[in-house]
């Protein structure tokens, strides 16, 4: 349950058909257009830098060629790839691509179909810039997943049926790495579903510095539970194979306190073909989310974590001994953060780990001996991002300042004196070039659409990719734009929200109010930064939208993140609860009409809300909602609650199932029924329990649909039917 997946699906819809049959619902759907705002923002997201950090490339505007063009001046280069002039294979387009260590090569993909929700399958094509050939990355495997280049760019590692082959590009040839993949069994250099989903990662491979091995991750998941999901013809890219008997859709899914796949390191000699497996003290680590090298073949870098994901430990490998030397250890007392491992970061002579270790998100530097070298950050305030340090030993990171719905950059110098690059306030992104000399930086806040620019590392403008002016013109009339509050949680602690008023708002009205919320761990959704969605499209409809971030949130350090450890919905329910008491508090509120919605884990805690007692709410509406911690994801699940044998009482109070009597409000639950991350058991198994107890809920269901419900028009009707909900039951 990746919450900035997860935040930004909730925001992206598709055009609308014109579909007049049910007017009412109709005419919500086809508005509902315009207010997709994510889909259509250009963003210039496709910008890469090239490995010599002084130019980058871009995509033409047909998507035919990749063309290189200066940093400083702007000025076109050369063209990188152009698919209407390749020799030896003519392709159509392409969707995608990747640049290789040296530039001389590059591989681009077409007819992409996903596997998971990060994962896919594709034709990769390779392509030598000097000659202008193409060719297919195999022959013998008409599509592969997870190519990767080694760094002299003569190879490259790919993934098919769950085996690593290695195509040596000087002769075009392929050779097995692994033999033994088998579906629903072996996995070779490519992740399971919940690492990929949990960890982040899709790539299990890295090339050794000096080309000669090729590490890997083997997964064994043959102990793992088989998960089946029903798959219906349906007609948003309808399987007519299924029209008359369902189909099904199996993969291996270890839901909380059952086995996890067993992971073991590998090295594979490209020269003699031979594998090792790699030796731990202690035994094979449980977790292993992520192997990167370091700046030396001798130093591969393996990233562990403890089933209960509270002891992490860093590991230096030597692949060709297969002797391992512990480097870091860092244990917690909730859990270990995604960003410990996620955002590591090797250097010549050091590497770089996030830590909470102090009560906030820093970034500290240890030599490959264990020493400590330096401290990135801000006092009281977690950092966010590391950007990487340039030839003059500055440091540059991102930080959840001035305030939590902050993100600023910062340039850290050698003395340690930290200065802010751009804008102080609202949310900046960057992407730096190769060296730290030039950054696209990308800039928002509530009333400012995203601006990107080029920029020296000191934050100078070098030129404007794209100001958005146009596209501000556009929607002016659409926006309705947050208003920041904050509020005390019952523990005094200081909460942050914000409003978003009705169209025409008038102080002495008294309006219906929808709390929008997700709640989960670690995410945030009260931040300064542009965003044009449901909630404006709401606020045009009548409503006020409220949104608090309650305990467990991010961006206030790791005490208000780990106090929900072990009893997950419980501090995020009183929270809202209270959120709920203060907007009915506001002169221009009714308070009788309070509506609650929430997606994923905001549909879980707007089912804990609606089964609350003396429960607030006019209504709440719940999409693709857990309803037991027990049926979702060992990694995710544990991380918070541990196993459900270590917590069995935690379980328990955390299940909307077993707080179902108590539902005090209509209720409407959506899901999709092919949803391979929230099972749709969760949204069946609580109506079953309103069944038996002889209460009622509404539901609605998404035929063949995933967790993120798009496409087909499926998003806006995800909106428009809680448009409805909301008018049914609050106007």
């Amino acid at each position: 349950m990746k919450i900035r997946i997860l935040i930004l699906a909730a925001a992206v819809c598709l055009a609308a058909n014109a579909d007049g049959a049910v007017t009412r619902r109709s005419a919500a759907v086809g508005e509902l257009a315009p207010y997709c705002a994510p889909a259509s923002v250009p963003s210039y997201a496709d910008v890469r830098f090239m490995p010599d950090g002084k130019s980058y490339v871009e995509r033409s505007d047909d998507g035919k060629k990749l063309i290189v063009k200066d940093i400083a001046t702007g000025k076109e280069l050369s063209t990188l790839f152009d698919v209407t002039y390749t020799r030896e294979t003519e392709l159509p387009n392409f969707e995608g691509y990747i640049v290789s260590p040296d530039a001389s090569k590059v591989i681009v993909w077409r007819d992409s179909k996903p596997v998971y929700r990060r994962s896919s399958t594709a034709k990769y094509y390779v392509y030598e810039v000097r000659s202008r050939l193409l060719w297919p990355l195999s022959k013998d495997h008409e599509r592969q997943s997870n190519p990767l280049f080694s760094p002299d760019s003569r190879m490259v590692a790919f993934v098919a049926d769950n085996n690593i082959y290695a195509a040596k590009l000087d002769y075009k040839t392929e050779v097995a790495v692994t033999t033994d993949g088998l579906k629903d069994s072996i996995i070779n250099g490519a992740a399971d579903w919940t690492y990929e989903e949990e960890f982040g990662v899709t790539t299990m491979m890295s090339w050794a510095p000096d080309n000669l091995t090729l590490c890997y991750v083997r997964f064994d998941e043959s102990v793992v539970p088989l998960y089946t999901l029903p798959l219906y013809q349906g007609t948003c890219h309808p399987m007519d194979e299924y029209r008359l008997y369902t189909g099904l859709m199996s993969y291996k899914y270890p839901v909380a306190g059952e086995p996890n796949s067993k992971v073991t390191v590998h090295s594979y000699d490209v020269e003699t073909r031979k594998t090792k497996q790699v030796e731990f003290p202690g035994g094979d680590p449980y977790y292993i989310p992520r192997i990167e090298y370091g700046p030396s073949a001798t130093r591969l870098m393996v990233a562990t974590l403890n089933r209960d994901q509270n002891r992490f430990e860093l590991f230096s490998v030597n692949p060709k001994s297969t002797v391992s030397k512990s480097v870091y250890t860092e244990e917690a007392k909730a859990w270990i953060e995604p960003e410990t491992y996620e955002q590591l970061q090797y250097g010549e002579n050091s590497f770089v780990v996030a830590s909470s270790q102090d009560g906030y998100c820093k970034y500290y530097e240890y030599s490959y001996a264990g020493a400590k070298v330096s401290v990135t950050g801000l006092d009281n305030a977690d950092a966010t991002a590391f950007y990487g340090s340039d030839a003059l030993g500055n440091r540059y990171f991102q930080a959840a300042a001035p305030t939590p719905k902050d993100r600023t950059l910062y340039r850290i110098n050698r003395k340690g004196v930290a200065e802010v690059i751009g804008e102080n306030h609202g949310t900046t992104d960057a992407v730096f070039a190769p060296g730290c000399g030039a950054m696209k930086m990308t800039y928002s806040n509530v009333t400012t659409p995203p601006v990107t620019t080029l920029r020296r590392s000191d934050g100078k403008e070098i030129r404007v990719l794209e100001d958005n002016k146009a596209y501000a013109g556009r929607v002016a009339s659409l926006v309705s734009p947050r208003e920041f509050f904050t509020m005390q949680a019952e523990d005094g602690s200081e909460l942050s929200g914000y409003v978003v008023k009705p169209a025409g708002f008038s102080s002495s009205k008294r309006y219906p109010v929808i709390m929008s919320q997700y709640s989960g761990p670690g995410s945030q959704q009260v931040l300064d930064r542009w965003t044009l969605d449901w909630e404006s499209y709401f606020a045009s409809k009548g409503y006020v939208i409220v949104c608090v971030d309650g305990r467990g949130t991010g961006g206030r350090g790791y005490a208000f993140r780990t106090s929900v450890y072990r009893r997950l919905g419980e501090l995020e329910t009183i929270d809202q609860l209270a959120a709920a008491r203060y907007a009915a508090s506001l002169p221009y509120v009714d308070s009788s009409r309070i509506g609650i919605y929430g997606w994923s884990y905001g549909g879980y805690q707007s089912l804990m809300c609606a089964t609350s007692d003396a429960c607030p709410y006019a209504a709440a509406v719940a999409v693709a909602p857990v309803t037991d911690w027990r049926y979702y994801d060992t990694v995710y699940a544990e991380r918070y609650m541990l196993t459900p044998q270590q917590n069995e009482t935690g379980y328990n109070n955390s299940s909307v199932l077993g707080r179902a009597l108590h539902l005090g409000c209509p209720t409407l639950v959506m899901y999709g029924t092919a949803d391979d991350n929230v099972h749709p058991v969760n949204s069946l198994q609580f109506v079953s329990t309103l069944q038996s107890l002889g209460i009622m809920c509404d539901m609605f269901v998404f035929p063949n649909m995933n967790h993120s419900i798009n496409g087909c028009n499926a998003r806006q009707v995800v909106w428009a039917r809680m448009l409805d909900y909301f008018n049914q039951n609050m106007r």
